[in-house]
């Protein structure tokens, strides 16, 4: 498909950037002794909006039900080509938000309302924008046009109509009937609280969105690919967001290509972006609404943003040979796509004493394997770069301890080479053989589990919880620091396959953002930046707060 062939750039300015990126990672660690700098505190008068319009844009309403749409089965579209594809019109492209960016839910308690949203973000303070960027659509737009999607109304606003001659020189090398879906992050809705952590955070949501678009795609017999050769500079002037300045700012992050006739997708996919003084010249319509009336200012975001720009890169074949195997766990025919995205909720405590049976836990993790038609792995055109370090603690038929799910089948020796010598790295005898799980300690280790997230006992009362170890040192210097943001894309891809999966089991899961970095690599024994621990996330038996009232997410 593509590559990452990197183009001639200044050795020195790779260099500087490379250093802001390793400087903003080690600053915002968060420690026993000291947390990240953050506010310190709510400061409610400058709330951001979770919501950002553009006044002035047409207005494109979706319909908040689709009928007539046959109702994939949740397992069948983890597996792309297992649903033939749906046409596209306005009822296909509305259930392809429903099921990835919009609202879920809305939570109600003492007078208070706020909404859920199907993809999960840190906080619920949701920074991520999303764009449709098509050609024609029967029932939505007779013309190709850039649009900005507005989840509390389900709706797109029209940014602009692509004329027919910058439409065809965009959509030449693109497969017939595809579209873009562009996704941009606001930094400002994380930083107003988490404060200099917050741009990890955003990467981790754009993460979230990716998995949760790829496997609303897959919904509709659709295939979704992460399209990573655009530079960043060429994705901000197709969605109409490069001139914006100041903190409210919208800041590119990348386009998923939506294949809707995926068996004739073959050869290379080329995806070539007009100039930006061409794009610059469309009529864009609307202005983004302001969403704070006040704001902080965080320096180290700005410079880790900056550097992490991304250059174009080549366009070619991927940098891996990716597997194509399938999920082979079966079909379970009571679970709804539509059901299971959209009642996904991420749980405030666990319950300390609700059990799963070892098999629930294994088809978990198998599905976080990755496989080039695997929903939403086969989504990322790199090579696996994340492990997960495993605290069992209430798996039926599995001894409880420390365990290691090794991703990739060639970095396990490297894996095993960096972390304790004294680890077992024995398979438990019932895990299935397609499954890479390594047994490294027996014992409980709850409390490591809790002090590692922060002191947060959830992490320690549900059945398991997961660190994701990335790669960190090797594709950093391999790609460039534009890759940095990617391995916490992974990250939030694998932890929503987990929340999902999660819910499918009759459990509920919850992404922890907060942890202790350096005291989990030494937990694991790992000495230098080689890997690096980027996102845990909990799964176990919720406790409910029977003080909210549910409420749907729209009104007909």
């Amino acid at each position: 498909m593509y590559s990452y062939e990197d183009p001639l750039r200044e050795p020195d300015t790779m260099s500087e950037n490379l250093e802001a990126v390793l400087k903003y990672h080690q600053a915002t660690k968060h420690d026993f002794q000291r947390y990240a700098r953050g506010p310190g505190y709510m400061d409610w008068a400058t709330q951001p909006d979770p919501f950002r319009r553009y006044p002035g844009a047409t207005v494109i309403r979706l319909e908040h039900n689709t009928p007539g749409l046959p109702e994939a089965l949740y397992d069948e579209a983890s597996v792309w080509a297992k649903l033939p594809p749906a046409p596209v019109n306005a009822t296909t492209i509305s259930q392809l938000f429903l099921n990835s960016l919009a609202l879920s839910a809305w939570k109600s308690a003492g007078g208070t309302s706020y909404a859920l949203r199907v993809n999960p973000s840190s906080g619920n303070l949701h920074p991520t924008e999303g764009y449709l960027v098509s050609g024609p659509v029967a029932q939505l737009s007779g013309d190709a046009c850039v649009c900005h999607y507005a989840p509390k109304e389900h709706a797109l606003e029209r940014r602009a109509v692509i004329p027919s001659e910058v439409w065809r020189k965009l959509a030449e090398g693109l497969p017939a009937g595809s579209f873009l879906l562009g996704l941009s992050s606001i930094h400002w809705r994380e930083s107003w609280k988490y404060g200099e952590r917050a741009y990890r955070y955003c990467q981790l949501d754009l993460g979230h969105a990716i998995a949760a678009i790829s496997l609303a795609a897959s919904g509709l017999g659709w295939r979704a690919l992460l399209m990573d050769s655009p530079s960043t500079d060429s994705i901000s002037a197709l969605l109409g967001i490069s001139g914006m300045t100041g903190p409210e700012r919208e800041h590119a992050d990348g386009l998923v290509l939506i294949l809707t006739r995926p068996a004739e997708d073959s050869g290379d996919i080329r995806l070539q972006i007009p100039d930006a003084s061409e794009l610059q010249k469309l009529d864009w319509e609307g202005r983004p609404s302001q969403l704070s009336r006040g704001h902080r200012q965080w320096d180290i975001i700005d410079t880790v943003a900056q550097a992490c720009r991304k250059p174009i890169t080549g366009a070619g074949v991927r940098d891996r040979p990716c597997s194509n195997e399938t999920n082979s766990e079966g079909v379970r025919p009571n679970l709804l796509l539509s059901g299971i995205v959209r009642q996904r909720r991420s749980a405030v405590a666990m319950d300390g004493a609700t059990r799963m049976p070892a098999e629930n836990f294994f088809r978990i993790l198998l599905r976080t394997l990755p496989g080039a038609l695997r929903v939403p792995h086969g989504t990322l055109p790199w090579s696996p770069k994340v492990h997960l370090a495993l605290f069992v603690h209430r798996v039926d038929g599995l001894p409880a301890g420390l365990y290691m799910l090794v991703r990739r089948a060639d970095a396990l020796s490297p894996l095993q080479e960096a972390m304790h010598p004294a680890f077992l790295w024995k398979r438990p005898s019932s895990c299935p053989d397609a499954l890479p799980l390594f047994l490294l300690m027996e014992g409980d280790f709850r409390q490591e589990a809790q002090q590692i997230a922060c002191l947060q006992e959830i992490a320690g009362d549900g059945c398991f919880s997961a660190g994701m170890i990335a790669e960190f040192d090797g594709p950093l210097k391999a790609h460039g620091p534009w890759f940095y943001p990617r391995l916490f894309w992974e990250c939030g891809l694998i932890g929503q396959v987990l929340y999902l999966e999660a819910e499918a089991a009759g459990l509920r899961a919850t992404g922890i953002g907060c942890y202790f970095d350096d005291p989990m690599h030494h937990l694991l024994g790992l000495k230098s930046t080689q890997y690096q621990d980027l996102y845990h996330l909990t799964a176990g038996g919720p406790i409910e707060d029977s003080r909210l009232t549910t409420l749907p997410p729209y009104r007909d």
